[in-house]
């Protein structure tokens, strides 16, 4: 934390959750798709405690008409804090205050699903002078460990401008993404971006440096959204924003993130995830471990 602290570059981080959940269907009907639980834990909750833990104090969540339960899972609950309390719950207490207690939590409507870029840019009413930079958190995606807003931080308090994530994927995989055109600095996992091609074939591909959902923007980047043209569906998106604040010398860098990654967006990514957290369970793990290594040896076939 100590390192959060002495490099902090924002203190706002941006959510976008106003999807539909489309692939979740039909569940997401009643339950957005950024509250179905991790084990225990909604995927909206670790992605709010990443953000604190690397500093921010707000988070502002970008949400539809209708999603704004995502936004109330964040305010506290008196009548069940008092009921767990009285009955002595004190474990189950502490996980129902841990959500609210992580930073101050707002809300910015998208009226229209208009694009990444469009969300992000319904956020900027809810800043303030002291948000020369934001973070920017796609929920759908679990960056592993945790930390790399801190390394982010660091670098934009050296080089300036905006700063975005990035895993080196495997070239054959490569067009699943968007991949940046880089350059390299003196460390090996920090690199200046020249420019962005998104699912190159792997033959074009300009590098195997593929953009994940972790953010450090200048405050540039809503003038540049603003800017911007819409693409098919008229949807504004991010990365055309910085993709013009690079051709205009802005000074844009990824750090290259060496952990492990989850997908929340679909469902078989979410399984792996809910897999992967109860594994490291004290409560659900061991039972587990030893349920696959049944299951997995085709002894069980409950």
């Amino acid at each position: 934390m100590t390192g959060a602290v002495t490099n902090q570059t924002f203190r706002t981080a941006i959510v976008p959750a106003a999807g539909l959940g489309t692939r979740f269907l039909p569940t997401t009907k009643a339950v957005p798709k950024e509250l179905l639980p991790v084990v225990d834990t909604p995927g909206i909750e670790l992605v709010a405690a990443e953000a604190a833990q690397s500093g921010a104090k707000r988070l502002v969540i970008v949400t539809s008409p209708g999603k704004e339960s995502v936004v109330d899972y964040f305010r506290s609950a008196p009548e069940l804090e008092q009921t767990l309390e009285r009955k002595g719950k004190t474990d189950l207490l502490d996980k129902v205050r841990r959500g609210p207690g992580l930073l101050d939590v707002e809300v910015a409507i998208q009226h229209q699903a208009l694009g990444l870029g469009h969300a992000v840019a319904q956020a900027e009413p809810n800043l303030t002078d002291e948000d020369t930079s934001v973070a920017v958190l796609l929920p759908d995606d679990l960056v592993l460990p945790t930390g790399v807003l801190d390394r982010m931080a660091q670098v934009r308090a050296r080089y300036g401008g905006s700063v975005l994530c990035a895993f080196d994927i495997p070239k054959r995989d490569i067009s699943a993404y968007g991949v940046f055109d880089v350059a390299d600095t003196d460390d090996e996992d920090v690199k200046r971006v020249h420019g962005m091609v998104e699912k190159p074939a792997p033959e074009d591909a300009p590098s195997t440096f593929a953009a994940a959902g972790r953010y450090l923007l200048d405050r540039v980047i809503f003038d540049a959204l603003r800017r911007i043209t819409p693409g098919s569906g008229g949807e504004l998106q991010l990365t055309d924003a910085v993709a013009l604040l690079i051709e205009e010398g802005h000074p844009v860098h990824v750090v290259v993130h060496r952990g492990g990654r989850h997908d929340l967006g679909n469902p078989a990514g979410f399984l792996k995830a809910a897999v992967d957290f109860a594994l490291e369970h004290p409560d659900y793990g061991p039972g587990l471990r030893a349920w696959l290594a049944e299951r997995l040896g085709g002894t069980s076939r409950a």
